[in-house]
């Protein structure tokens, strides 16, 4: 299992945090990832990042398929990754209807069909075909109402050096299904390696074997985005999650279209995931963290001294994680990970 650092997004202000990415490097880690919602953009971070380090890996967890064209995203794939001489990792998802409708003032549409033409428009841009593409979500060259019927298909001007590996975010079955069936690797959050053989391994499966791929699975990235903290203070870092956790579950979509909110109640917590809802919903906010089970917490995050973090790391090796991407906030849990994990 490989080891990978997820900063996430910004909040009030971009802070780059650069000491723990240059210690990730030099440790050996993977991968970092880089996040966007409706503040800062994973793109500028990553390339900040690859300009001060020297091997690991650059992902965005993710890129928000509906900001950018998929011919804008080739472009921009294509530039980090033969600027950092092959380590950019290319993460998308749909993001949700709030923050595309609301922010990026787009519809949200149908994801399945969306991701999965986005998908082919890059292999083909990466390949370098004329880009032509006629499905019910993107037309290339775009000859639909307004067209001047003067566009043309065009190549990628730039020769890529690098492959660039395909990742999705995704949490629901059939969405999972797709990743494995078109993707390189899976980006999902609040992964519990305990619910994975019930929850994911179906999908899973079901998304290799449509792949048409035999090998398929066995280079197939499964790199889940996971809160760590390496302390003998577990009760005040297990309080410490419980905000980002409530945010997602109760706040992070409306009611009935909340990806995170289904997630736990597929676990098994849908009576506490109905309760933290219904509180964040109602700005009970403080409520609403306070009603998150300490048991959930420990299922998706990894938190407790050296010797407790070793044996549950081994859950997330056998659940089939391969790029385990912690969301650390101090040097001595990233170095701590690295003598458990590396």
């Amino acid at each position: 299992m490989r080891l990978g650092l997820n900063l996430g997004y910004a909040g009030a202000r971009v802070e780059p945090r650069l000491d723990l990415v240059v210690e990730a490097d030099r440790l050996g880690y993977h991968s970092v990832w880089v996040a966007e919602v409706y503040g800062s953009d994973a793109v500028s971070m990553l390339a900040w990042y690859g300009a001060s380090t020297e091997k690991i890996h650059l992902g965005s967890a993710i890129l928000q398929m509906p900001a950018r064209t998929p011919a804008m995203t080739a472009m921009t794939a294509v530039t980090l990754s033969e600027l950092s001489g092959g380590r950019f990792l290319l993460g998308l998802g749909m993001s949700g209807p709030q923050v595309v409708e609301g922010w990026h003032g787009v519809p949200y549409g149908k994801p399945l069909g969306v991701t999965r033409e986005y998908v082919s428009i890059l292999r083909s841009a990466f390949a370098r075909d004329k880009l032509e593409h006629r499905g019910e979500h993107y037309r290339i060259p775009f000859d639909g109402p307004g067209s001047s019927g003067l566009g043309r298909a065009l190549r990628l001007t730039v020769h890529p050096t690098h492959d660039i590996p395909i990742y999705l975010a995704a949490i629901g079955p059939k969405n999972v299904s797709l990743a494995a069936e078109i993707a390189d690797g899976w980006l999902p959050f609040w992964y519990s390696p305990f619910r994975a053989a019930d929850v994911f391994r179906g999908a899973l499966e079901d998304g290799f074997a449509r792949s048409g791929d035999p090998g398929k699975r066995d280079r197939f990235d499964i790199a889940p985005t996971v809160p760590a903290v390496v302390t003998d203070e577990t009760e005040q870092a297990l309080r410490g999650v419980k905000p980002l956790l409530a945010l997602y579950v109760g706040g992070m979509g409306a009611r009935g279209r909340n990806f995170y909110f289904d997630l736990v109640c597929r676990y098994g917590y849908e009576e506490q995931a109905t309760r933290i809802q219904d509180l964040y919903l109602a700005g009970k906010r403080a409520a609403a963290v306070a009603a998150v089970p300490d048991s959930l917490v420990e299922e998706v995050a990894l938190i407790g001294p050296p010797a407790a973090l070793r044996d549950k790391l081994e859950a997330w090796t056998e659940s089939g994680v391969s790029t385990l991407c912690v969301i650390a906030h101090d040097v001595d849990t990233l170095r701590t990970l690295a003598e458990l994990v590396l």
